[in-house]
């Protein structure tokens, strides 16, 4: 019996995962979907190519990641219509994602040295005869299981600074966008066609679990918080470390000196782009009292002219997921219910497969649409008396992905206040594009850090190495110390570290 083709809904048909168009449902890809034995082979090869891909050394691979760069730079529209016609973003959203992701390739190569290079460390008084190295070694063979919301950037994020580390890459891309993945895959085999160096797997669920357990060195998810501790637990049976990222709830405070217009414009961009779609997306937003007016009506006025539908150039796509227009229906209708106004969009707005944009105000704190992520072109915006209220009902919430704050005098000091791991000030989603900023969360938004230095570092080991250069004068670590090799390190340190 031939499976039934739901638009976007991925299923496995004779062995075969079948991608489709949400809003079309145009067959965008068909892969062999893999067994438990084939991803331990997958693993396996990769384990051989890791060897291969750690002896081209530090400038070998940042040569072959450059060429990958060179590729994705070039081929960008090629990419960008590819993620429209899979997974129905438009074009110009797909560009803007190629574009952060190329960025991220060219990072990661050109930093790889600075960041995982051997290093003298400084000596301490009771080591003084040692000299201290530090270097940070590969850790072999890298699992990265991508989202569908943002096919591209989100695991080359972890794709290439892994390899950039020095490690071999596994990917199993979303059911939802594996011919994406397969594309990345396909062009990193062409300017390194030696070894299966980034290899792929498809399938569902399961085959991600058989990849948590196929041993590998460590496991870079992202995904639902569910999901999240599913591959947790996965790979606690052999202590496999994870890096997980696990979406959010993301809030804007809008201070009663901000740029109205320009805090408007921001908050429609990072709520509605990609459909909404996005773990760093606007869903929530805090403005002060002076302001709130002012700045409902300019986000309504900019989010009523967007354009919604299956064509490139449409500012917002059909919703991916199927499944997701069932919940961002009901944060809707349990807004209104309690209480809450839409002053854009509300119920009529859902039109599968595509939700139009959605603005609701004066939502109770335990809506739905308040303390559940939504993913969807829909936000809500409450009003606060005071920058103190705003930043307690922004970290009232088991998230702490991202944020966004618009204002002048004191912006810096909430954004810190911000219970986040990252913050954008007078902007909204902008720290996704910094190669040299760690992108990550807290809570029930993940643990770990892609991008930046501090992602290169999560795809090695630390390796500490002490080496004797002088004989002893404290000698501490030895059976042979006397009396008097104890008074004289009493002595010492009491001089050292006693006084003040």
């Amino acid at each position: 019996m031939t499976a039934v083709h739901v638009p976007g809904q991925p299923v496995i048909d004779a062995g075969v995962l079948v991608s489709t168009n949400p809003a079309t449902g145009t067959e965008a890809g068909r892969f062999p979907v893999a067994d438990a034995d084939q991803v331990s082979a997958t693993v396996a090869a990769a384990r051989t190519a890791s060897r291969w891909w750690v002896g081209l050394g530090q400038a070998g691979r940042r040569d072959r990641l450059l060429a990958w760069r060179r590729s994705l730079a070039n081929r960008m529209t090629e990419l960008a219509d590819l993620i429209h016609r899979e997974g129905g973003k438009p074009v110009a959203d797909g560009v803007v994602e190629v574009a952060a992701a190329v960025e991220h390739i060219d990072w990661a190569a050109h930093n790889a040295k600075r960041v995982l290079g051997p290093r003298r460390t400084r000596t301490r008084l009771v080591t003084a005869e040692f000299s201290g190295h530090l270097e940070y070694q590969p850790l072999g063979v890298v699992a990265v299981i991508g989202p569908w919301n943002y096919p591209v950037v989100t695991p080359v994020g972890s794709i290439a600074y892994a390899l950039a580390a020095g490690n071999s890459v596994v990917f199993k891309p979303s059911e939802y966008t594996p011919t994406v993945g397969q594309w990345l895959v396909d062009t990193f085999a062409e300017v390194v066609p030696e070894h299966p160096v980034l290899g792929i797997v498809h399938g569902l669920g399961d085959v991600g679990a058989a990849l948590c357990r196929a041993g590998v060195d460590k496991v870079a998810f992202t995904g639902s918080p569910r999901t999240g501790r599913a591959v947790m637990a996965a790979c606690a049976e052999t202590l496999t470390p994870v890096l997980i990222e696990a979406g959010g709830k993301d809030a804007m405070i809008v201070d009663d000196d901000a740029d109205v217009d320009a805090a408007a414009d921001a908050c429609v961009w990072g709520a509605m782009t990609n459909a909404g779609q996005s773990c760093i997306g606007i869903e929530r937003v805090y403005a002060l009292a002076p302001v709130h007016d002012a700045f409902v009506a300019a986000v309504v006025d900019r989010a009523s002219r967007l354009t919604v539908g299956a064509a490139p150039t449409d500012d917002i796509g059909p919703i991916t997921m199927p499944d997701q227009i069932a919940i961002i229906r009901r944060h809707i209708d349990d807004a209104l219910a309690r209480g809450g106004r839409a002053v854009l969009g509300g119920p009529a707005a859902v039109q599968p497969p595509y939700v139009r944009p959605t603005v609701l105000v004066d939502v109770p704190a335990d809506a739905a649409a308040v303390r559940e992520e939504t993913f969807g072109p829909t936000v809500v915006i409450n009003r606060v008396d005071g920058i103190d209220e705003a930043l307690a009902r922004t970290n009232d919430s088991r998230y702490g992905l991202g944020g966004s704050v618009f204002g002048r005098r004191r912006a810096v000091p909430v954004a810190r206040r911000m219970r986040t791991g990252m913050t954008s000030i007078n902007s909204a989603l902008t720290f996704v594009g910094f190669g040299a900023l760690p992108f990550g969360g807290i809570g029930e938004s993940g643990f770990g850090r892609i991008h930046g230095d501090d992602g290169l570092r999560e795809f090695a080991r630390a390796k500490a190495i002490t080496q004797r250069r002088a004989p002893s004068v404290l000698p501490t670590m030895t059976f042979r110390r006397t009396p008097a090799d104890v008074a004289r390190i009493v002595t010492a340190i009491r001089l050292r570290y006693g006084r003040r």
